[in-house]
């Protein structure tokens, strides 16, 4: 099958299943492919010239009005939600079975641990943006006993370092992307609670790194 994906996500995943996808996006990271703009900047007019079988989408990280181009073409979608560890396990399946390959069995995933801290995770800054409950990156920190605060909110919120320091959580995990944040940028956020760095691609993208990164990120919050 010729494959477009269009979540990095999705692409490590289907490189991990022995599925090469034809193109992809430039956030991907695979540099022997080539790509085909960014998930919410694709060239569809480049996309329909590589005829895919079927073109992957998320619907986080892709457009609606992209996903609806694509299938008023005729070009095949296949669509996934991913907005918790569970979801990985419920929706790789049909992923799978759209291609037509065997992904082998998934390690099998923790389940949430009793809260051990109350994390801020910073996302973006210009405004300062949160991740919050709701989403893959949170439901992910909830295996290994860490909550984001607040427990209220939105999935991706602006918000300003003072409301946090009110909120006086216990650590500031700050991600490799997708802002990446310089040492200036730490120095302020350690006004709030210390400061640990942690692999943004290990905290957001799901599949097959899942559970390894899942066992990552524990390891990396302990031991600092």
């Amino acid at each position: 099958m010729r494959i477009v994906s269009l979540v990095p996500s999705a692409t490590e995943t289907l490189r991990a299943w022995g599925v090469t996808p034809v193109a992809c996006t430039r956030f991907c990271e695979q540099p022997d492919l080539p790509t085909v703009g960014g998930t919410k900047n694709p060239d569809l007019e480049e996309i329909a010239g590589f005829r895919p079988d079927l073109v992957v989408l998320d619907e986080e990280e892709n457009r609606l009005e992209d996903h609806d181009v694509l299938v008023a073409a005729g070009v095949p979608v296949h669509v996934l939600a991913i907005r918790s560890v569970d979801d990985v396990a419920a929706q790789l399946p049909a992923l799978a079975d759209a291609l037509g390959v065997e992904p082998g069995p998934l390690a099998p995933l923790p389940q949430p641990r009793r809260t051990e801290l109350r994390a801020f995770v910073p996302i973006w800054r210009r405004p300062w943006m949160r991740l919050g409950r709701g989403t893959y990156g949170a439901s992910l920190l909830e295996r290994i006993g860490v909550a984001v605060v607040p427990t209220a909110g939105g999935r991706y919120d602006p918000t300003e370092l003072d409301a946090v320091h009110h909120e006086r959580p216990d650590v500031v995990l700050v991600p490799s992307e997708p802002y990446r944040f310089s040492d200036r940028h730490l120095d302020e956020l350690r006004d709030l609670a210390p400061v640990i760095r942690v692999d943004g691609q290990d905290l957001f993208w799901w599949g097959a790194r899942t559970p390894a990164a899942i066992t990552r990120l524990a390891e990396q919050i302990r031991g600092a």
